[in-house]
């Protein structure tokens, strides 16, 4: 017997939850199938012996009105946990020692991080011409600010996708900037146009990480709270039948009106090939281990946020978060909590490690950085099976191919991680557009690409 519903999501993840939530919202009921026995996707909490860490994502800035709206509706913005970036420093290693970035812009004009000359190199962007063309984030920032912000776009690079700047796309990954920078010659001329548009409305302050004491998977948790969600439903195919889809699991089949793929690029990929052949049949992603290690009093972590390092100083971990100093709570009293990021786009390699051997050059690098006088705690290794989607040189035809996918079929909607970036603020605003879309009838409106500011 064949179950019918207006509309049809296929993933429980956070993009599916939050499409259900804001169809919820404009009076929409909607069934969401999903292929594993749970519910959340890539976002997962850890918990063992008083010490919490995250599988997936560590949180998310407050600086996105989607997810703010969604907070305040499931009744979570004042459960969160804020960790206001403007109170906590953020790193980044330079030359084997941790040196904090600046946040001003008079530490902007005192920091080491670089020269008088490199300060300078980046004013030359006001005389820059833009290149139409794409272009790797690591060519891109060449051209416009000088040899010397490479590290600092790597770490930030790194830090965000665990990925390789000179792959990714910097019209995947910014098109906001780009289009700032095609409209006014200049990207330091666009910010300094928009800052003075922006003159007299509220000023802008930097935003904060958000948590929640129970950890990232309470999102989640409570996002499924009454939504009818089909766990353990493989999808199998899905065929388009006149004005309805027809959609075929192991566990029963599905119709509807409306079909929200609300996935990562991959497994999206895989089920609607059939239906108009990609630009490619699946895009890189970026697995990573997180190393949970409690430390004991006497290690001296940094105040701050955690830090960064560029691949150019050859560390083992790409960077890794003082969860303990932002997040209460996470580990027990007078125990500081460390979450340490290994492996990433140039590091596959190090996945194929035992956890023995990776907590063991874990520490060694770690204590390069940070004074580890006694040994840790405890550790234990993570290892996510979901990698991360890393928007490369391909990615703006993908979108073109969604785009002419969503046109041609009318009732299809594509939405989910990695498509629209892959930040959990990214996932819950397309998950807004998606479902206006739905409740619309059409496709999703197009809008100004956003000026995305980088936060290390």
């Amino acid at each position: 017997m064949e179950i019918f519903s207006d509309v049809i999501i296929v993933g429980a993840g956070l993009s599916g939850l939050s499409t259900a939530h804001f169809l919820n919202k404009l009076g929409t009921a909607s069934t969401i199938i999903e292929k594993t026995n749970r519910q959340g996707g890539v976002i997962q909490t850890f918990k063992e012996q008083g010490f919490q860490g995250e599988w997936g994502p560590h949180g998310f800035l407050d600086n996105t009105p989607e997810s703010q709206e969604l907070l305040h509706d499931i009744g979570l913005y004042d459960e969160a946990q804020h960790a206001p970036l403007g109170d906590f420093h953020r790193y980044i290693c330079r030359n084997g020692r941790l040196i904090s970035l600046p946040q001003s812009l008079t530490a902007v004009l005192k920091t080491p991080l670089v020269s008088w000359h490199g300060k300078l190199r980046v004013l030359a962007d006001l005389w820059k011409r833009p290149h139409c063309e794409n272009s790797t984030i690591a060519d891109w920032v060449y051209y416009r600010f000088g040899q010397e912000i490479l590290p600092l776009a790597d770490a930030a690079i790194s830090g965000t996708f665990a990925g390789d700047f000179t792959r990714l796309s910097i019209d995947a990954v910014m098109p906001g900037v780009r289009a700032l920078e095609k409209e006014t010659g200049s990207v330091l001329r666009g910010l300094i146009k928009k800052k003075r548009a922006a003159s007299g409305k509220q000023l802008s302050h930097l935003p904060a990480m958000l948590n929640f004491p129970e950890g990232m998977e309470k999102l989640t948790t409570t996002l499924s709270a009454g939504k009818n969600i089909k766990l353990n439903s493989w999808v199998k195919s899905i065929v388009k039948d006149g004005d309805l889809w027809h959609i075929q699991t192991d566990a029963g089949s599905f119709s509807c009106n409306d079909l929200v793929m609300a996935l990562p690029v991959n497994q999206a990929l895989k089920l609607l090939a059939s239906f108009k052949a990609p630009p490619v049949a699946a895009i890189p992603t970026a697995k990573i281990v997180n190393v949970v290690m409690g430390l004991p009093a006497s290690a001296r972590i940094p105040y701050g946020f955690g830090y960064l390092a560029p691949e150019e100083e050859g560390r083992f971990a790409i960077g890794a978060m003082f969860t303990s100093q932002m997040f209460p709570g996470r580990s027990p009293k007078s125990v500081g909590l460390l979450e340490i990021l290994i492996g990433g786009r140039r590091h596959p390699e190090r996945l194929a490690l035992s956890d023995e051997e990776i907590i063991r050059q874990t520490e060694m690098d770690i204590k390069q950085l940070i004074p580890i006088p006694e040994p840790p705690l405890f550790t234990r290794v993570l290892r996510p099976e979901h990698g991360i989607p890393q928007l490369e040189m391909d990615h703006p035809a993908l979108l073109e191919w969604r785009h002419k996918m969503e046109t041609d079929l009318p009732g299809l909607h594509i939405c989910g991680f990695g498509w629209d970036g892959i930040g959990m603020n990214d996932m819950i605003k397309s998950a807004k557009k998606t479902a206006a879309a739905v409740k619309a009838g059409g496709r999703r409106q197009p809008e100004d690409a956003v000026v995305k500011p980088v936060y290390f």
